[in-house]
């Protein structure tokens, strides 16, 4: 298990050195997606729109900030945790054809993203649930916001990220997941109980 530091825009080379366990941390820009977010990424794909932010190296964060308005009108990061990202697995062969690099959530995702992860040289990181202040430690600023009109949750936020994690990948480019490992022991236990 390694200890990275990974700079956005993040390189495929990088993201296939990592294997599940390791622990990383990012700085650059971080982009935050939800459901709706991932709807109106699709929704202007298929309208040949320009979309608001070059995805190609980047990084997705399932998440809803908690944010403060300010006297500006910009924004001050609260606090920030992961969402459960089961939800997005429909979206993901569209995140992977813009070049996203890696996903940050919690729950990690399923079969179907694993083959692309493999596919495309991406990478799931676990962020740590409950831990909504710690991450938000590795937030410099808001740097934008684009279709807030969906909500502060399902807005697509632009994070400033400074040493953001800690980080565990949970899904890697080589076809393991540490959510799949822990499915087949947790049923095999469950088999031996019930003998």
């Amino acid at each position: 298990m390694a200890e990275k530091i990974l700079n956005i825009p993040l390189k495929k080379e990088e993201i296939r050195a990592l294997r599940v366990g390791d622990v990383v941390y990012l700085n650059g820009p971080i982009f935050t997606s939800r459901d709706m977010g991932h709807f109106m990424i699709k929704k202007y794909l298929e309208e040949n729109r320009p979309l608001p932010v070059e995805f190609e190296g980047s990084a997705i964060f399932h998440a809803g900030p908690v944010v403060k308005k300010k006297e500006d009108g910009g924004y001050d990061l609260v606090v920030i945790g992961p969402t459960t990202s089961i939800r997005m697995e429909p979206y993901h062969k569209m995140v992977a054809d813009l070049g996203v690099r890696a996903i940050i959530g919690k729950g990690g995702l399923g079969d179907g993203s694993l083959k692309q992860f493999q596919e495309y040289g991406q990478v799931y990181f676990q962020a740590p649930p409950g831990c909504a202040v710690l991450l938000s430690e590795g937030i410099a600023n808001i740097e934008d916001v684009h279709w807030l009109e969906l909500g502060v949750p399902e807005a697509l936020w632009v994070l400033a990220a400074v040493n953001f994690g800690p980080l565990v990948v949970g899904m890697d480019s080589h076809g393991v997941s540490i959510y799949k490992e822990l499915e087949e022991k947790a049923k095999k236990r469950r088999e031996e109980i019930y003998r």
